[in-house]
């Protein structure tokens, strides 16, 4: 129904456009078309589009809906079928979006379409994005609930040869375009993806992430200090993450603003004291975290001293005091 010419050096490969005696719309829930680079379902319409499925009237009364657009249409009220050609319009459960060029790219299938945290997410978008990436030749993007009530966005992808890139590379490309809650918590590294018999990517046969600290540029050093080392549990216990490593960064490994809340809680109660979220979000390693606590930690030391301090010289000063009236009486 689309059809586009390809370019040898194009890093995106767009359906295109319609062809002759085609309507493709992309559209919203409510029927209405979206803007430039808003991803919205693919319909087709015109000349070329089926009258429906062989013997399944639900499926396409389901399937091929009235064209809200076509005012050559009588009745709308009436089956599908009964409609004329052009007042029809079949819905793909494809996702899709316009390029500036005005050629549609695919994004993927309204059915990986996923809500974590409140937040409804299309698995199609990150996974046209991360395609993107220079040194990124094929990905696919699933929530999985290994913990329950834990939903997480894992991306696999298969590399470009001789191509290695760090985690901290991936999720700074998409977090140029993408909000936090759509950015995965996982890039688990595979030689291929697994396939159907029919050619297809096969989810179910995805390999659940390990618990293996991820590559990041920052080289590992193990936490030292009695501080350092509370913190880290607590990384290791809420990431789900064997070891991490005191210059990890905490988003970087996989946490979010949900997850950095739970360390939040355990680190108050393990540590006796309160600890503001934005202290943690400003202080993303357990090496600047560590630091900061005990800078107040040796700031409240020095601060109760000098408080102790006052409070002898008061007293003292307050006995001569009383002294020196005894002794003038």
């Amino acid at each position: 129904m689309t059809a586009w010419y390809c370019n040898r050096n194009e890093k995106i490969v767009p359906i295109g456009r319609p062809i002759a005696n085609t309507q493709i719309f992309l559209l919203d829930k409510h029927l209405q078309p979206v803007p430039i680079g808003v991803s919205g379902e693919l319909h087709i319409g015109g000349m070329g589009l089926a009258r429906g499925y062989l013997n399944r009237p639900e499926l396409t009364e389901e399937k091929f809906i009235p064209n809200p657009f076509n005012d050559l249409q009588l009745n709308r009220n009436s089956p599908s079928q009964n409609l004329s050609l052009d007042a029809r319009l079949y819905k793909t459960g494809d996702l899709a979006r316009y390029r500036e060029d005005g050629n549609i790219e695919f994004l993927g299938r309204i059915d990986y379409q996923v809500k974590i945290r409140g937040n409804r997410i299309e698995l199609g978008e990150i996974e046209a994005l991360l395609e993107q990436h220079p040194q990124v030749r094929e990905t696919v993007v699933v929530a999985r609930e290994d913990t329950p009530n834990d939903f997480r966005l894992i991306a696999y992808l298969v590399n470009r040869e001789n191509a290695r890139p760090s985690v901290e590379e991936l999720r700074g490309f998409l977090k140029q375009k993408l909000p936090e809650y759509m950015l995965p918590s996982a890039f688990v590294m595979l030689d291929a993806l697994p396939l159907t018999s029919n050619g297809k990517i096969d989810r179910r046969a995805l390999p659940k992430p390990d618990n293996v600290r991820p590559e990041l540029t920052a080289s590992f050093k193990p936490p030292q200090s009695e501080m350092e080392q509370q913190i880290a549990k607590v990384w290791q216990e809420v990431l789900h993450i064997d070891k991490v490593g005191i210059n990890d960064n905490f988003f970087d490994l996989g946490g979010n603003s949900l997850l950095i809340l739970q360390v939040n809680n355990k680190l108050r109660a393990i540590l006796q004291r309160e600890i503001s979220v934005v202290t943690m979000f400003q202080n993303p390693t357990i090496y600047s975290l560590a630091e900061y606590l005990s800078q107040k930690n040796r700031d409240k030391i020095i601060f109760e001293n000098i408080h102790n301090r006052v409070e002898k010289q008061k007293k003292s000063f307050n006995s001569r005091k009383q002294l020196f009236r005894k002794t003038k009486k």
